[in-house]
């Protein structure tokens, strides 16, 4: 299993860069950073700093989306920085949540996704493409086409990441959901033609290590409200029956969701979540029971563990797990 890291960009920029030389030094493979722009700071000139603060680490937006940003503009970013990095770069995408909401504008729709990252790839692999009737290419590029991780909960979300995606974001580590999401992908994969096996799968979730169980679901209490945004949505497309409730009952109580507080410890966005929820959704308590989950996670095919590393005290967490979790589990190096 391989070990990464997502920043929230509202710390300093030294901070940022420090951070992630601490996990690449103590083995972590990947680094991750939250795509919106308006409540956050830009990711892209950070992922240059960090690109050039770091060796092997693999860096990538998890997650940008397909209209924050013309697809060539993205594409081009993307060229740059895999020239800049040699080629050590990640598209983590989906159909956008904050970056889109905050603005009052909704998610798109997956086949615009879909045809993102069609263009996407062209154009990083140096093809030519037809847009709005002129024939575009990056003359430029090295040709090497960035990972393109799809991110989704919803059948229709997953049955995409499967065909089009090199792996799949699952913002969760509940072990029996991620289950039931890899149904879907590996549905999507064969659909494509496509060995399901070779698709990586990201879990994604903050973690607090610690034996005061109230201390640590404070912590983390702000992802379970994160996550209910994306819930909420599938509530609206979806039958009861086509979703699981173990996804879908927490947001009964949910009240109004303010972006401004988005992954806030001590949000009131998330006065509405439970400890139940916390305890399937993150990961908390003891360094034992943290490799004990990650053990299950690993059983239901998770290939990368994702510490979204922004609940407090961020260089004691990956001191943690340095030293406690990522040599139990052999985190192999990128070549």
């Amino acid at each position: 299993m391989d070990f990464g890291i997502t920043i929230k960009p509202d710390i300093s920029i030294e901070r940022i860069v420090a951070l992630c030389r601490q996990a690449e030094a103590g083995g972590f493979t990947y680094g991750w950073m939250f795509d919106s722009h308006v409540i956050w700071m830009d990711p892209f000139p950070l992922l240059t700093l960090i690109a050039a603060n770091t060796r092997k680490m693999h860096l990538g937006t998890c997650v940008t989306n397909p209209a924050v940003r013309d697809v060539t503009v993205s594409a081009s970013l993307f060229a740059t920085l895999n020239q800049f990095s040699n080629g050590r770069m990640e598209l983590g995408i989906g159909r956008g949540d904050s970056s889109r909401r905050v603005l009052g504008k909704k998610p798109t729709t997956l086949e615009t996704l879909a045809e993102f990252v069609h263009i996407f790839k062209e154009l990083n692999a140096g093809k030519t493409v037809e847009l709005d009737g002129v024939p575009t290419s990056l003359v430029w590029t090295s040709g090497k086409v960035p990972g393109i991780w799809i991110a989704g909960y919803g059948p229709k979300a997953l049955r995409t990441a499967g065909r089009i995606g090199d792996g799949v974001i699952l913002q969760f580590a509940d072990p029996d959901l991620i289950d039931w999401c890899m149904g879907f992908v590996r549905e999507g994969a064969k659909e494509a033609g496509r060995d399901p096996g070779k698709i990586e799968v990201m879990a994604a979730a903050p973690v607090w290590v610690s034996s005061d169980l109230k201390v640590a679901r404070d912590h983390v209490r702000w992802f379970p409200a994160l996550v209910s945004n994306h819930v909420m949505d599938l509530i609206s497309k979806y039958k009861p029956e086509e979703l699981p409730p173990a996804l879908t009952s927490f947001v009964q109580n949910r009240g109004s969701y303010d972006y401004h507080h988005h992954c806030e410890v001590g949000s009131d966005n998330a006065n509405f979540v439970s400890d139940e929820v916390i305890d399937r959704f993150c990961l908390i308590g003891p360094i034992e029971e943290h490799r004990k989950k990650l053990d299950r996670l690993r059983q239901v095919g998770v290939t990368q563990f994702n510490i979204y590393l922004m609940s407090g005290d961020e260089e004691k967490t990956l001191d943690v797990y340095a030293r406690d979790v990522l040599p139990h589990f052999h985190a192999k190096v990128p070549s």
